[in-house]
């Protein structure tokens, strides 16, 4: 990888609006020209992160227009749904990457994945640090007030089981480094600002292009929205997996519960007691999923089985 090219600069949030709101034909031509950078960069040593959802999907199908030859990789977490793992079985030139511990190893080492990253983080921090100055950061906030857990999930604190925020570092992350290590292949990532704070933040400080990040990486769609993803896929005829053809509107690991709480139901769990029952009874009963979200106040279930 050559030395840093500031071809990038920090991004501001009026910028990220005017992006986000430009038509579709613009914005593929501003992501190819990232993805160029970076392949030329990179001296063509990139790889794309392909989940199988319809992000990564259309990223891989730009890519591969540019560039044919550069590698898919899959991270099989065992978290997919089967509709996922069947179709990333129909592209070709894919690496699958393995994790090393399962999602019940993880929560057992470590604990569930509820509300979000950042709340995960904070009430596992309070749990298990020795630092009075941390832990009153983490209840209090600073003396302008951040940091502090949101009052309104202060009482997670007190869960009877564990929760942490690990589990995507643990399965995707790791392995993801591990790859990049061993092929000195640089990712292009599907990911959006407007898929949570996290990205959103992450982008406005780094651009689509991070050369400058301890482990570089290309997010050439970062301004682009979801309309524009099924624009795309209409106008291109991208084929993409039939799960969202069954009322799914995301398709990360079936069993996390980040973010659930604000889904419209039917949410994730509700639909998956319809389209996957046999996995929905794991989740919920052996893996501890609905005891957890019971705990939470988050429906799981069907209305009509809640009523009944």
């Amino acid at each position: 990888m050559k030395g840093r090219v500031n071809l990038d600069f920090k991004v501001l949030p009026y910028e990220l609006k005017q992006k986000q709101s430009l038509p579709l034909e613009i914005k593929i031509r501003m992501t190819k020209l990232r993805i160029q950078e970076w392949y030329e960069h990179c001296d063509g040593q990139v790889y794309v992160s392909f989940s199988g959802g319809k992000d990564s999907t259309v990223l891989l199908h730009i890519v591969r227009g540019m560039y044919p030859d550069v590698k898919a990789v899959f991270f099989d977490t065992g978290l997919e749904y089967p509709e996922i793992r069947e179709f990333v079985k129909t592209i070709d030139n894919v690496d699958w990457v393995k994790p090393k511990m399962s999602f019940l190893e993880v929560i057992e080492k470590y604990g569930y994945p509820v509300v979000s990253k950042e709340i995960a983080y904070k009430v596992s921090q309070i749990r298990s640090t020795n630092s009075i100055k941390l832990k009153n950061k983490r209840l209090y906030g600073d003396k302008n007030g951040n940091g502090k857990i949101s009052e309104k999930w202060k009482f997670l604190i007190d869960a009877p089981f564990k929760i942490d925020s690990r589990c995507c570092d643990v399965m995707k992350i790791r392995p993801a480094k591990k790859y990049e290590k061993e092929t000195s292949l640089h990712p292009i990532i599907g990911t959006m600002a407007q898929d949570s704070r996290m990205r959103q933040q992450k982008y406005l400080q780094n651009g689509c292009n991070g050369f400058n990040l301890n482990r570089p990486v290309c997010l050439p769609l970062s301004f682009w929205l979801e309309q524009d993803i099924w624009e795309y896929i209409k106008q291109f005829n991208v084929p993409y997996s039939k799960i969202y053809d069954m009322g799914y509107e995301r398709t990360g690991c079936m069993w996390c519960m980040f973010g659930v709480h604000m889904e419209e139901e039917p949410n994730k769990f509700q639909l998956m007691q319809d389209t996957h029952p046999q996995i929905y009874d794991y989740c919920i009963n052996k893996l501890g999923c609905g005891k957890v979200m019971d705990y939470c106040g988050i429906k799981y279930k069907k209305e009509e089985e809640c009523e009944s």
